[in-house]
């Protein structure tokens, strides 16, 4: 271990791209503590205290909602463009032959599409959270220059937010968006850890312990779901060309256990913030019908239990649904039968694509499950113990452990390279 950091200081290149990396998380960071104009940040940290779903958010933008930075929205209008880009090549054979047969030109033309849709997308949710806040007494009211201003601000923000994420899977090391999310909860864990000390009380010593042991058990739990894979074997023919023969030989094709990664908790934090916004809006309205139809609706999300089995439900069908997006078994079975490689056992063609369904479907509800109790053990945590620190839980220890791991595994490619160099 020491002799490769040893090597990582000691390469210029990579000495380099790690300290870009920094220098652009130093600059996010910076972003995330500077305010919206006309913003009482008192009542803003009062307010998000006590919502446990805008706390959820806050935790995952840094602090950066919780200041209504000029950075609040992050990157995720960016991660909602990319998410409905992909959803939209099942529906459009033009956009599906773009992104997987055109090569990275046509990948480069998608991202290009994802980044046009990420500036409707951060107008129409900035201008929702910023409403919603008025309307909860978070912030003063604003008339149409001031809330203008902002909205413009803040898309600002999540556009910059945006190229640094891309400047950093350019020139630095790892996934860019990744990482400005890893550094955003990386950035909550101190706060939450003031509020355990400050709260300090010897009768929850208990629940601490048996949160850190539930912290240790999530981090195996993670490492082991994310590395998790069903290995499917391959056969390639032997084939004869001239005086040689090709093929022959035996691999495997690595099914992962959670194919869709964080992706699936992300949207669903997306779908459970859009009926909320609208309640919200719908609660000021001068219809005695549409303000009781709100107050049940608040009250229905406003309940722990029924919102964390809402939120498990959307984690889990936006898994399969994400994982059917991403893997064509059909597909796979069509590459396979041209490169002249067969599965022991199945015949190519049809078959094929219906074994690896099959498996893919298994292997995605281990997935599906663990990603779902992951997302909803911080709610239950808050539930039955009501401390607001222990907010940060299983969610944000799967994005941590999931980027560290990549991040890592990418650092290691470019020291196994330089070495054989």
């Amino acid at each position: 271990m020491l002799q490769k950091l040893k090597l990582i200081f000691k390469d210029k290149d990579l000495r380099k791209k790690i300290l870009f990396v920094l220098a652009m998380l130093v600059i996010f960071r910076l972003g995330a503590a500077i305010p919206v104009p006309g913003v009482d940040i008192a009542r803003l940290q009062a307010f998000f205290a006590g919502n446990q779903f805008f706390g959820l958010l806050n935790i995952f933008s840094g602090g950066a909602l919780g200041n209504l930075s000029i950075v609040m929205l992050g990157v995720g209008p960016y991660i909602t463009a990319t998410i409905i880009m992909q959803l939209l090549t099942m529906m459009f054979p033009a956009l599906k032959a773009m992104y997987y047969e055109e090569g990275e030109a046509g990948r480069q033309k998608f991202n290009q599409y994802s980044r046009f849709l990420t500036v409707p997308l951060a107008f129409l949710q900035g201008f929702g959270l910023l409403v919603l806040l008025e309307r909860q007494g978070a912030i003063s009211h604003l008339d149409f220059f001031s809330r203008f201003t902002n909205i413009i601000i803040v898309v600002a923000g999540s556009m910059f937010l945006m190229w640094l994420g891309e400047l950093i899977s350019e020139k630095g090391i790892g996934n860019g968006v990744s990482l400005i999310i890893f550094a955003g909860i990386v950035a909550g864990v101190p706060s939450s850890l003031s509020q355990v000390l400050f709260n300090y009380n010897v009768s929850q010593i208990p629940v601490y312990l048996a949160f850190l042991a539930a912290a240790f058990l999530i981090i195996a739990g993670v490492v082991l779901v994310t590395e998790g894979q069903r290995p499917i074997p391959v056969s390639y023919a032997k084939r004869v060309r001239g005086m040689k023969m090709y093929g022959g030989v035996s691999t495997y094709l690595p099914l992962r256990v959670n194919q869709a990664g964080v992706i699936p908790i992300i949207f669903a934090l997306s779908i459970l913030l859009f009926p909320q916004m609208i309640v919200n809006l719908l609660a000021g309205a001068q219809s005695p019908m549409i303000q009781s139809f709100s107050r049940l609706a608040l009250n229905f999300i406003n309940n722990p239990w029924m919102y964390a089995s809402l939120y498990f439900v959307l984690v889990f069908l936006f898994t399969y649904f994400y994982t059917a997006v991403t893997f064509d078994p059909e597909s796979i079975s069509h590459n396979l039968q041209k490169s002249g490689a067969f599965i022991p056992g199945i015949r190519p063609g049809p078959s094929t694509a219906e074994h690896l369904g099959k498996i893919l479907k298994r292997i995605t509800l281990i997935g599906a499950v663990f990603l779902g109790l992951i997302a909803v053990l911080p709610l239950a945590m808050r539930a039955i113990t009501g401390n607001v620190a222990l907010t940060l839980g299983g969610t944000a220890l799967l994005i941590l452990v999931s980027v560290a791991l990549e991040t890592t595994k990418q650092i290691q490619a470019q020291i196994s390279m330089r070495e054989y160099e």
